[in-house]
């Protein structure tokens, strides 16, 4: 058991430098009551200080704190490190439900988006699914999944932690008895991200700003409506995670800004794949996969014509948000409420 890198740097680096360098490690100092310590010492320095019964509650001595501290950084530098650059994602064609093969072999880069389009049942979910475990001719589409251009080995599927995929489900449950602010703090020192108060801040601001209803940071996660928890985990995703592809399963029916929602995750480098009934967020895409009978039929890029026609989906979505809206609001809504569907 020796973690000697680390032995050495908790030895002789004043405990403030190690907290700057790991933010984490205030949790665990405060899991053995060392919270409040003198920056300028090192932890050898500190522990001369500390009462031995009071760490053998812990069942442990100074020696053994020195130890453990240090492989509690091994192990968290590890995982921190462990986190790969992705520069490509690419699927390369199975087969459909009757075993026609698909002529596929579509890569999609960070800051990329794209929507998957098809009849409810043709297989919109299972080709995310196939990109969620990263299949490799394994699952029932004979699909494989490649990352920066290779085959992923078994850590990378089969990782729990430091996951390249994330999912954004059509259903947020939780099941923690935390409140907003609790569960955006968890995840930031989980993830050893620096100055995380800021980006808590942040996180919480922008969920906000995608969810129809606005909350507060000591409103319980429990408590969230559906669309609220979407918005959420949307900007958990897109500001906290870790993960570089993003998965999302009909935006549309999350009750949020669809448009800010999208914008927010590709400006934060993401590879965006979305099944989607929703001609704004198709027609948004920079590429659609069309799915039939179980397989990828064509894929599609947006053309400059599609753009423009987007612009009037737009107007109409603007005008439907307006009705339902004052429909909320308990207004009456009258023809002048939906001027482009006049008569001219």
């Amino acid at each position: 058991m020796k973690a000697p890198d680390y032995v050495a740097e908790v030895s002789s680096v004043p405990i403030g430098d190690i907290l700057r360098r790991y933010p984490l490690a205030v949790d665990y100092l405060a899991n053995i009551r060392l919270v409040g310590v003198d920056e300028t010492k090192t932890l050898p320095e500190i522990l001369e200080d500390v009462d031995e019964d009071m760490l053998e509650e812990f069942g442990l001595d100074r020696e053994e704190v020195i130890f453990h501290f240090s492989a509690f950084l091994e192990a968290f530098t590890r995982m921190e490190e462990s986190i790969e650059t992705i520069s490509s994602i690419t699927i390369l064609g199975g087969r459909d439900k009757t075993g026609r093969p698909e002529m596929l072999e579509l890569t999609v880069t960070p800051g990329e988006v794209v929507s998957i389009v098809g009849p409810t049942g043709s297989g919109k979910s299972r080709l995310l699914e196939d990109i969620e475990c990263l299949a490799q001719r394994d699952t029932p589409t004979a699909r494989q999944i490649l990352i920066n251009g290779s085959v992923p080995d078994l850590d990378k599927r089969f990782s729990t932690g430091g996951k390249l995929v994330a999912q954004l489900s059509q259903n947020m449950n939780f099941v923690m008895d935390l409140t907003v602010q609790e569960f955006l703090e968890m995840h930031a020192k989980s993830r050893m991200i620096p100055d995380s108060a800021a980006v808590v801040e942040k996180c919480f601001a922008v969920a906000n700003s995608l969810a129809g209803e606005k909350f507060t940071l000591d409103t319980k996660v429990t408590q969230l409506s559906g669309g609220q928890s979407r918005s959420l985990m949307i900007a958990d995703t897109a500001l906290l995670s870790s993960s570089p592809i993003i998965l999302i399963d009909e935006l549309e029916n999350a009750g949020i800004d669809r448009r800010e929602a999208i914008e927010i995750l590709v400006g934060n480098e993401k590879i965006v794949l979305m099944s989607t009934h929703d001609p704004l967020l198709a027609l948004r895409a920079d590429k659609r996969i069309v799915i039939k009978n179980g397989g990828v039929a064509k894929v599609i890029e947006t053309t400059a014509e599609e753009e423009q026609t987007l612009h009037k989906i737009e107007a109409i979505d603007s005008a439907l948000l307006n009705i339902r809206n004052q429909l909320r609001r308990g207004e009456i809504v009258t023809e002048e409420s939906i001027p482009e569907f006049q008569e001219r």
